[in-house]
């Protein structure tokens, strides 16, 4: 049996994307999102957990999320996960994970003026206007979804 490496995370972006390329040209952008996971407790308090994943993403691919994202947007990414390791200035041990992004999926807002939002983000509307149709018809491959994964699942294909 081969091993994998597979991650699928929504979130909120926590800070803007930024780009850069490497010494060869390609296009690296790296940025962060906010997942938070709600339950109720046996006492019926709510809880809520946040976590705060870095990600990064390479060449077309960092170019539009560089390009149509900003904080605060809500987004659907799939990639694997790496771990570094380093010594800071200081002299200190540190670590991270990161998601590399293998593919990622334009969510709306949710909040009712997304519209008045992507007005002033440089051609941000547009790309967002083609994302917040409605869902293909079922069989169809959803917009951003990666095909090394095969077709998305059907609602009879979910165990639960």
């Amino acid at each position: 049996m081969s091993d994998m490496n597979v991650i699928v995370l929504f979130g909120r972006l926590t800070r803007d994307p930024q780009l850069s390329y490497t010494p060869s040209g390609t296009a690296v952008v790296d940025t962060a999102l906010a997942s938070n996971r709600v339950w109720k407790s046996k006492d019926g308090q709510k809880r809520e957990k946040v976590l705060f994943v870095d990600a990064r993403a390479f060449g077309g691919m960092a170019e539009t999320v560089n390009k149509y994202f900003k904080k605060g947007d809500p987004i659907l990414i799939t990639g694997s996960l790496e771990f570094d390791q380093w010594t800071a200035q200081d002299g200190t041990k540190r670590s991270r994970h990161r998601v590399v992004l293998t593919g990622f999926q334009f969510l709306p807002s949710g909040n009712g003026n997304q519209q008045s939002q992507r007005q002033g983000n440089g051609g941000r509307q547009q790309a967002a206007q083609g994302q917040q149709q409605a869902p293909p018809p079922q069989g169809q491959r959803q917009p951003g979804w990666n095909d090394d994964f095969g077709p998305p699942p059907t609602d009879d294909e979910i165990p639960f």
